[in-house]
């Protein structure tokens, strides 16, 4: 809508979290790996709207599968990506060569396995035990890139689910107890975020451990959403962080039956002084702000680029950044999963 000026297949106005850092590293914007014929040689995104972390026939046995219909798990995003290995190297030293000069970016992670059953309004309870089995899934497919040569990964956590409009609109309530006063989210439900995010960092300590020469990297979700609740207007949202720019009406403009894009749907005037986008997703501003704070932090554990690094605000089309000044030396972006990534389709 605003960046691209045409659908790109992107769930926002304009560019996601993964087309800044792309763009910041001096890459083109990363092709979808099920737009055949395209050029793999400088990264891939994997992504799909809709994936869950866990595969879809757990969902199908809980009586969850008509919610849960996208069959594009991360377990297949990985499978994706081992189809594509031959193609970028032939041989395990060219491999280990290759992938050792490439940034993984894997996550956000579990969000749709939490608002499945979220909106199918299962108890908080049976959500909360999905959280070992999204952190197994993580585990899994973490391991299965360094074995095939990852060195560089960055795992992003979730964002805060309280503060999404679909999910605000969904549990609203009439008990003030039940929102946190200095952001108007939704208490329960970002529990449920922090504990994801805290198993997450738990994984990755681990992983630092045992692979002693390898660089994982923590990416923020959680802190720059709360942050931008907190004091929107701070950060040039004029228009807040809880009500979205696209929408179909109601207290967050979501509405369940009226979703953005669909016929009767309203849009905002000027998405930049929005956080949320449609309820679900961000804004390109709101993404711009976070990707700045992956790459210079505090939003990433350690930051992508070293300490003192300026960034162009704009971070817009300009390979302002040089290798010799970024943390991780890619020259090549694989991106697998969602937020950080979006799902694309040009």
């Amino acid at each position: 809508m605003t960046f691209f000026g045409r659908p790109t297949g992107r769930f926002s106005n304009g560019r996601l979290i993964i087309d800044f850092l792309a763009g910041a590293f001096g890459f083109p914007f990363l092709p979808p790996f099920l737009a055949r014929g395209k050029d793999f040689h400088q990264g891939a995104n994997f992504a799909v709207s809709g994936a869950t972390a866990i595969d879809i026939e757990f969902f199908q046995g809980r009586g969850l599968g008509d919610i849960a219909r996208v069959n594009q798990s991360l377990s297949v995003q990985l499978r994706w990506f081992e189809e594509l290995k031959p193609s970028l190297c032939n041989s395990t030293r060219s491999c280990k060569d290759y992938f050792s000069k490439s940034l993984f970016m894997i996550g956000e992670i579990g969000v749709n396995d939490y608002s499945t059953p979220l909106r199918a309004r299962r108890s908080l309870k049976e959500v909360r035990s999905y959280v070992p089995k999204v952190i197994e899934a993580v585990s899994t497919v973490t391991e299965r890139l360094i074995e095939n040569g990852a060195v560089d990964l960055v795992v992003a956590g979730d964002p805060p689910l309280g503060c999404f409009g679909v999910f605000l609109t969904l549990y609203m309530s009439s008990k003030k107890e039940d929102y946190d006063p200095s952001t108007g989210c939704l208490n329960k439900l970002n529990d449920l975020t922090r504990y994801h995010n805290r198993m997450l960092r738990r994984l990755l300590e681990q992983f630092r451990t045992k692979y002693a020469r390898l660089r994982f990297t923590y990416a923020d979700y959680y802190d720059p959403v709360i942050r931008l609740a907190r004091n929107p207007t701070r950060y040039g949202f004029s228009n807040g962080a809880l009500k979205v720019c696209c929408g179909g009406g109601g207290s967050y403009n979501f509405n369940a039956t009226l979703f953005c894009s669909q016929p009767g749907f309203n849009v905002c005037k000027d998405p930049s002084t929005y956080v949320g986008w449609d309820g679900i997703h961000l804004t390109e501003a709101a993404y711009r702000f976070i990707a700045m704070g992956l790459l210079n932090g505090p939003f990433a554990d350690p930051p992508l680029m070293r300490s003192g690094v300026a960034v162009d605000t704009s971070l817009a089309n300009q390979n302002f950044l040089k290798q010799k000044t970024l943390y991780h030396l890619a020259s090549t972006i694989f991106c697998i999963f969602l937020l950080a990534c979006g799902s694309v389709s040009s």
